[in-house]
């Protein structure tokens, strides 16, 4: 939502800029050389940043890379782990509603409980990752203060839930093995 309201005051501001413009005291021809001079520096700009790419060989891109199956999915087990850890130390915290905020992240933790068995089964009896620990304190005194880490750990573990799909999808797809 705040992304949204981004937009539209950007759009406002361009726009008011726009007729703005009209007013401001240098001719039309003058502003007209200003940002063809602008758009030459951002071409040179592109220009440059594409040459940083072709000269600078860490930037290049790898040709192949070994990818191993059981080593993405330990690793993906090891973050689902984690914020399974994360997210039970949370609720044995003070919380300031906890059936409610309960009722929200059980549903979470379930998931990532079905996904350990799945992987379990899936690779046929592969250990499971040892059950994470997780470092994170909360404090019992500021219940606001904890949800808005957990919130913020949340937006992470949705970052890393996209990832993670497109991993699975990747492997899932088998392109990996041609």
């Amino acid at each position: 939502m705040a992304n949204l309201y981004f937009y539209l005051l950007s759009c406002l501001l361009v726009t008011s800029a726009l007729k703005w413009r009209t007013s401001t005291s240098l001719p039309m021809r003058a502003q007209q050389q200003e940002c063809a001079k602008c758009s030459e520096l951002f071409a040179s700009l592109l220009s440059n940043i594409r040459g940083l790419f072709s000269n600078n060989s860490s930037c290049m891109p790898q040709r192949s890379t070994a990818f191993s199956e059981s080593e993405c999915v330990t690793s993906i087990m090891k973050d689902v782990a984690h914020y399974d850890a994360l997210i039970g130390s949370y609720l044995k915290a003070k919380l300031k509603n906890p059936e409610e905020e309960t009722a929200l992240l059980s549903t979470t933790r379930e998931i990532i409980h079905n996904l350990k068995s799945c992987f379990l089964s899936v690779n046929g009896g592969m250990s499971s990752t040892e059950e994470a620990t997780t470092s994170h304190t909360w404090d019992d005194n500021d219940s606001f203060k904890n949800r808005l880490n957990m919130c913020k750990m949340l937006r992470g573990f949705h970052m890393r839930a996209i990832t993670i799909n497109r991993a699975m999808g990747y492997m899932s797809s088998g392109d990996h093995r041609k």
